[in-house]
Parts: C-alpha cells; sequence; structure tokens
C-alpha cells in the first residue's frame, strides 16, 4: 500500500506526498557517539517517497538490505511554498509528527570511506517510518518540543528541539538557499544520541509532548 500522511485524528492529509530533506549532525551527542565532526554548516540529504512507510502496527524491513539503525527525529510537515524568499518559515508549517530515519550502517561507513554518496545507506523503499502529524494550530511552540523512543520498554533516545545545533527555523532558512520545499515535503531535524540496531520482533514506541504514544513491531523479512 503507498504511504499517505495522516493528522492524528486518522484523517487523511490532503497534501500531496514529497520529499524528505533530512538533517545530519543536528545533534552534538549523536556527532560524538559516532566519531563525527561537527559540520559548519548543516548536513543535507534526501530520501524520496518511496522511502516512506507509516508508523503503525509492523515496520517491515528488508532482511536482504543488511543491518538497519534507528534513528529517531522530530518531523516537521510542510503545508506551503518556502523558497528563499520566504520572510517567515514558520508559517509553512502545517503540522508536527516523529519519525525513524533507517540507517544501513555498515553500507554507509563503507560508501563514506570510499567518498561516494549514501543513497543506498539511507534512500532505500521503507527507510522512513512516519507518525501521524498534529497541526502546528494545536501544537505547542516549534521551538519547544520534546520526544522520546523506547525499544522494548526501554528508553533509547531523548530529542529536544532546544538542544539542537540549529533550529527548525534555521534549517528552513539554511535548506531553501539551495531548493525550494512545497506542501506534502517533509524535514526530518536530526536524531539524537541513542542511535542503534534493530532486531526482528523489536516493540517500539514514540512519544512526542502532546502526549500521545505511538507504538510498532519491527518485522525483517
Amino acid at each position: 500500500m503507498l504511504y499517505k500522511a495522516v493528522w492524528d485524528d486518522g484523517s487523511i492529509i490532503d497534501l500531496p506526498v514529497g520529499k524528505a530533506v533530512c538533517v545530519g549532525r543536528n545533534y552534538v551527542a549523536h556527532a560524538q557517539e559516532l566519531n563525527n565532526p561537527l559540520p559548519d554548516e548543516p548536513l543535507l540529504f534526501m530520501k524520496p517517497s518511496s522511502s516512506f512507510q507509516s508508523f503503525d502496527s509492523e515496520i517491515k524491513l528488508r532482511e536482504d538490505l543488511g543491518e538497519h539503525h534507528y534513528e529517531a527525529e522530530l518531523v516537521i510537515l510542510i503545508g506551503s511554498v518556502v523558497d528563499r524568499d520566504t520572510v517567515c518559515y514558520s508559517d509553512a508549517v502545517a503540522g508536527v509528527g516523529l519519525g525513524l530515519d533507517f540507517t544501513l550502517r555498515n553500507v554507509q561507513t563503507r560508501l563514506k570511506s570510499q567518498g561516494l554518496p549514501w543513497e543506498r545507506a539511507k534512500a532505500y523503499d521503507g527507510s522512513c517510518a512516519l507518525t501521524p502529524f498534529t497541526p502546528v494550530t494545536k501544537h505547542h511552540k516549534l521551538r519547544d518540543s520534546e520526544y522520546r523512543f523506547w525499544i522494548n520498554g526501554e528508553l533509547k533516545q531523548r530529542g529536544d528541539t532546544s538542544l539542537m545545533i540549529n533550529s527548525i527555523e534555521e534549517l528552513m532558512a539554511n535548506i531553501t538557499q539551495v531548493f525550494s520545499l512545497y506542501p506534502g515535503d517533509i524535514v526530518m531535524t536530526g536524531t539524537p544520541a541513542g542511535v542503534g540496531a534493530l532486531t526482528h520482533g523489536d516493540k517500539l514506541q514514540l512519544q512526542h509532548n502532546n502526549g500521545v504514544k505511538y507504538s510498532s513491531t519491527v518485522m525483517i523479512t
């Protein structure tokens, strides 16, 4: 089934399914845990719409691709065009959700060592699992967002926008100097420390500070 974004009340979001612009190393502790230097500017990469799947009862991943690592992130849904002439970036944000950026870490490490692009490790089918979105009109300020991620009941990651190297507005300003964002696009704002590998049958939970907790089970086949 093709992915379709939904609001947290279960209704379908009337926006096309766009691209994901992802931000690497936006938390100091995560860069340090992977022995990566801090970037001088936001580190950007993209995932296509074919990478999207819903964070619902099951998350399906391919065993033949290798070991899948999780990265929990705050996700911004774009509701109107954002380009380099935009003045108020927050006005273009339609919703806020959570997501898992899946990474084939061994593949990524090999590609990086060869100076090659990361797409095989980051942009494969199903590599972006997304929760429902909360409309920003019902949501607290973007500068005050906190979220948590558990595996099998154990807290693995805690993210907080106050700990980001670049704020959401700063990220959008930087991204749109390179390419525009369109309705239905998403921005994955970076992951905090605590990333690691998933195994078949893992029970996952994501919770935003809107109080809603989302649950899923990993199916690696």
